[in-house]
């Protein structure tokens, strides 16, 4: 693979634009090897006059001029000049390499300090630092035939270099205070362990030339993980003797400035907050210490993968600095990578050890509070291995897509030769059992989207698993994700064909019972595949999933975040999925006689209710979570969110009315009603989810980041929006059969159709998520710290 793709690939991509743009400094460097080729192709020049003509005399004009004579000559006069009026070129020509180090450009208080390195009568380059911190280099040979190309190009390469320099000097500075808050938290902790598993445990006190062993050693009640005041620095050890240390305590006196901020995660807690307020004691249990532990232990992880993210950015940045520069060289036959590539190696972004510093801070400090000690279990916390691909998921893959397409084509094989579709049994059969595969087909159907969706979030480069918040090495893959969706479908095809019975038994006058219970024994394994508590067929997903249902369920007492409502406008295109789940209700329970495939659900009036309530249940959930995050985050948006959402339970209740009952009266409202819900709707999906029709963007009618290279697919993508919003109109138009299609068998399609608007919605919704991260440098998650100051005492 070239450099160039995978640095790209190599990126942390929510800093994407913080990178040094390796792609345009290629493409300057290819114009400057376009502009060589086409000066080699022209012919010699003229041979100079041999009678009497001053040529010296004409070359020295030339170069006083700035014309094509200025060569090593005038380098080397221009150099000397600079070497003479700075005085450096003696120190740097008899220096090593890095001598210079201690008086690196962003430490040092000289400003516009020239660098110059060995061999100087080579260099074409001058390398010039500001008041700033900002680079600027010169171009000695600007005067030559295409000069001006070199000189835009490292204009362009300062403003690179600039541009890298200060977001990494800013991260370094943003983690080094963050690592000062860790510290303050990681001293209150030791505090807390010390109060709550050693509440009566008094320290002596210690001087600092004392050689006698602490009680914390001595005593037979003191803990391993011994207090300390300065936990990033592994908590100061004195050592006495070969195998005897002092600790010194953290005080637990610093309790009473605290307050821990133990956020409720319960529906009961949430009420209680509700109703009671927050009047919670200080109580310092074991269940406080235990929260308080897994926070700060999530904080470190999270802090250490900071740490390793800004380590990799600076190795890039130095390698494509590298890079580009051997390039350059190669194509102009010059010498500039060497004094560059010094620059940048005793500038800030290759001088500055502090990230390293701190991550062996950071391992050493928790292996000793959070791993008990253990090297191998922490390390595997803090650098979680990376997940590889399996063949048996591939193998897997073909040969349960290849078994599906077998019984489909089997299934149309039956069908065709037995004649189903024009036989008497087929309206009995849409009727009773087709209901029942439309579950299972519509569950699998949103896999086969969401599949699609993570190929392309992974081929465009969307950080999904960072957006969803997936623990490391828990997300699955679209190869995962289509060998469930492949699964599913060889069993749905499979109860298929073992019901394509038409015809009663005529001597029991019913159908076989093993046949019939086909389709609720798929149903029930799915449901235990789903909720097994087994390590098997991917736990940790199906986990996350029951966690988000959970949460969806019990919206308005859950803090509402993006994978819990992403999941709720998922479960909103799954409406007939919902309603087919009440007719298995139905059909196996209270109306229906599955021996002879018939049923009275659509003249109960408990069912008539519960399928109206179904199709609500999904947008109420929504409506909650919008609601939940306008009181929390005060944010009108979400007013608005909730307003649409409103209207849209509105339109499906009148629709749903409609259907039961007709009338003129009720076709208005159910038209009226469903046509302010698709506008409001569009509009949101359009404008608001996905972040197009900005007129004034850089891309008219769309927005200034796009993801697709091809502005055609935003416009079309609208465009087939509007019109899959626009499949409610089957309902209110009366549309109940189509040319060869059963009414039931058209209702599937409908709502295939509307599982195909979520999934390509699914996916410009996420792009539009990971470009606000990428202009917001915004690459990690945030986790809440356990402690809080109280009366403005700030040293905890």
């Amino acid at each position: 693979m070239k450099f160039g793709k995978e640095y790209e690939t190599q990126m942390i991509q929510e800093w994407r634009e913080a990178y040094m743009d390796y792609r345009s400094l290629k493409a300057l460097v290819k114009q400057i090897l376009g502009h060589h080729k086409q000066k080699q192709q022209r012919p010699p020049p003229h041979p100079p006059p041999q009678n009497g003509e001053t040529e010296p005399l004409q070359s020295d004009n030339a170069v006083g001029q700035g014309g094509e004579g200025t060569g090593q000559t005038g380098l080397s006069r221009t150099i000397s000049l600079y070497r003479a009026f700075s005085g450096l070129t003696n120190r740097a020509r008899g220096s090593p390499k890095k001598s210079h180090r201690p008086n690196n450009p962003l430490s040092s208080k000289r400003h516009h300090h020239y660098h110059l390195f060995d061999d100087d009568e080579d260099q074409v380059i001058l390398i010039n630092e500001d008041k700033t911190g900002s680079y600027t280099t010169t171009f000695l040979c600007s005067a030559e035939e295409g000069g001006e190309m070199d000189v835009q190009f490292f204009r362009r390469l300062d403003g690179e270099f600039n541009k890298v320099l200060r977001f990494y000097k800013q991260k370094v500075e943003s983690v080094m205070e963050e690592a000062d808050e860790l510290s303050r938290q990681l001293n209150v902790l030791i505090a807390l362990r010390v109060k709550v598993e050693n509440p009566n445990l008094v320290f002596p006190h210690i001087s600092p030339g004392s050689s006698t062993v602490s009680s914390a050693h001595s005593s037979p009640h003191a803990t391993p993980r011994a207090p300390a005041t300065s936990p990033m620095e592994v908590i100061k050890e004195v050592e006495q003797k070969e195998d005897e240390k002092v600790y010194k305590p953290a005080p637990v006196e610093m309790l009473d400035h605290i307050k821990i901020k133990i956020e409720s995660e319960t529906p009961l807690q949430t009420l209680k907050c509700m109703i009671m307020g927050l009047t919670n004691d200080q109580t310092f249990s074991k269940v406080e210490l235990k929260r308080a532990e897994e926070l700060m232990s999530r904080a470190f992880v999270e802090f250490y993968q900071k740490l390793r993210f800004l380590k990799s950015y600076c190795f890039l940045n130095q390698l494509a600095f590298s890079k580009i520069l051997k390039k350059y060289d190669k194509t102009t036959s010059r010498n500039t990578s060497k004094p560059y590539l010094n620059t940048v190696d005793h500038s800030y972004l290759g001088s500055c050890d502090e990230v390293s510093r701190l991550m062996s801070r950071v391992e050493a400090t928790f292996i000793k509070h959070f791993s008990n000690g253990n090297h191998r279990d922490g390390m595997k916390s803090l650098r979680p291995k990376i997940k590889r691909e399996k063949h048996r998921v591939t193998y897997c893959l073909g040969f349960l897509s290849g078994c599906a397409a077998a019984l489909a084509i089997s299934i149309a094989v039956v069908v065709h030769i037995r004649g189903i579709t024009k036989s008497e049994g087929r309206h009995q059969y849409m009727e009773n059992i087709f209901p029942l595969y439309s579950l299972l087909g519509f569950v699998a159907v949103h896999l086969f989207m969401f599949a699609g969706d993570i190929y392309f979030w992974s081929r465009y480069r969307v950080n999904y698993p960072f957006i969803f918040g997936f623990e490391h090495g828990t997300d699955l893959g679209y190869r995962e994700v289509l060998l469930v969706g492949a699964g599913l479908a060889v069993l749905t095809f499979g109860g298929v064909l073992s019901n394509l019975d038409m015809e009663m038994d005529p001597r029991t006058k019913s159908f076989s019972v093993v046949t019939e219970l086909v389709p609720l024994a798929l149903l029930f394994c799915l449901l235990t595949v789903s909720f097994c508590p087994f390590d098997i067929i991917y736990r940790a997903s199906r986990y996350f999933f029951i966690g988000c249902v959970l949460r969806c369920v019990l919206s308005p007492l859950y803090q509402v975040i993006l994978p819990d409502f992403f999941l709720a406008d998922q479960l909103t295109s799954q409406v007939q999925a919902f309603r087919s789940l009440l007719f298995y209700v139905c059909y196996y329970g209270w109306a229906g006689d599955f021996k002879k495939r018939t049923h009275e659900c659509y003249e109960s009036d408990i069912y008539k209710k519960l399928y109206l309530i179904v199709a609500i249940v999904p947008y109420w959930f929504r409506f909650a979570q919008c609601i939940r995050r306008l009181v929390e985050e005060k944010d009108k948006n979400q007013g608005l969110n909730a307003l649409k959402y409103l209207s849209t339970i509105v339109a499906v209740a009148a629709r749903t009315v409609f259907e039961m009952h007709k009338g003129r009266y009720l076709l208005t409202v159910a038209v009226a009603t469903s046509t302010i819900a698709t506008v409001f709707n569009t509009y949101w999906d359009i404008f608001m989810d996905w972040g197009l029709m900005n007129r004034n963007s850089k891309n008219p009618w769309l927005r200034d980041k796009l993801l697709i290279p091809r502005k055609s697919t935003y416009f079309i993508v609208m465009v087939v929006n509007v019109v899959l919003r626009l499949a409610w109109m089957q309902t209110v138009l009366g549309i109940r059969d189509a040319p060869f299609l059963h009414k039931r068998a058209l209702v599937a399609v409908v709502a295939i159709l509307e599982i195909v608007r979520r999934g390509i919605w699914n996916f410009f919704r996420l792009e539009n998520e990971h470009l606000n991260n990428v202009g917001k440098y915004r690459a990690f998650k945030s986790v809440p710290l356990p402690f809080q100051e109280v009366g403005g005492n700030k040293s905890m």
